[in-house]
């Protein structure tokens, strides 16, 4: 699959990285955190609950509804 991407002429990884992090930026603090933490930094939700004083239930919805919206935005940019 990696191969395909970087073959592909119509896919631009710099953009979408670009666009990925705007709509990191509109999210609120801690979601923005909270998704950082688990898709960048692939940390476990007990270490994540740790640093935060959060529950792990609360991070996973809290990861949950900030992937959702990033996801949105990004399909509404590149269909």
């Amino acid at each position: 699959m990696e191969e395909r991407i970087d073959e592909d002429a119509y896919f631009n990884g710099e953009e979408l990285e670009r666009e990925l992090h705007k709509a990191m930026q509109r999210l609120p603090e801690k979601q923005r955190m909270v998704f950082a933490l688990r898709y960048f930094e692939q940390m476990k939700y007990e270490d994540i609950a740790q640093i935060t004083d959060t529950s792990v239930g609360a991070l996973k919805t809290s990861y949950h509804i900030a992937y959702k919206k990033i996801s949105e935005e990004l399909k509404q940019i590149f269909g």
